[in-house]
């Protein structure tokens, strides 16, 4: 299935119906050349959990956690584009985060057989009218939860 995002307001509003199906150990792998929409989409989800402030992009600190009073559901905001190895994510606890929040991982093919075989893919591209196309691939643990209804 398809989903066209027209402009960056789709792109968030996208990520915010996202943001209410979240469940404590939820892994959304967020799939996308740079400028795809990745961080957008993310934006739009901690916006929908209650996030007052812009998100950063975490491309530099690689993870970024929310958590409540700031967001109604602890997440941790992914950027692994400057991990070359998966071994170097062992360090970041990215499992500890998951026993009481969920997670957003842009750049998750660093992972490589790394990443948690329940994740929601979500794959962003950008077509030649500069709209975004959203495609998923779902898991069991997704399957009455995306897409949204």
């Amino acid at each position: 299935m398809t989903l066209l995002l027209p402009d960056p307001a789709a792109t968030l509003a996208a990520g915010a119906a996202l943001a209410p199906l979240l469940r404590v150990g939820d892994v959304v792998a967020l799939h996308g050349d740079l400028g795809a929409g990745k961080t957008s989409f993310a934006r739009g989800v901690l916006t929908a959990l209650g996030l007052t402030e812009e998100a950063p992009s975490p491309s530099f600190g690689i993870v970024q956690l929310y958590a409540p009073p700031d967001v109604t559901l602890p997440l941790a905001h992914v950027d692994l584009y400057r991990i070359e190895e998966a071994d170097e994510v062992e360090e970041f606890g990215l499992d500890d985060a998951l026993e009481d929040g969920a997670m957003l991982i842009e750049w998750p093919e660093r992972l490589g057989d790394r990443l948690w075989s329940h994740a929601l893919h979500l794959t962003f591209v950008v077509t030649p009218e500069g709209a975004r196309r959203l495609t998923w691939q779902v898991p069991a643990a997704w399957e009455a939860r995306w897409p949204p209804r």
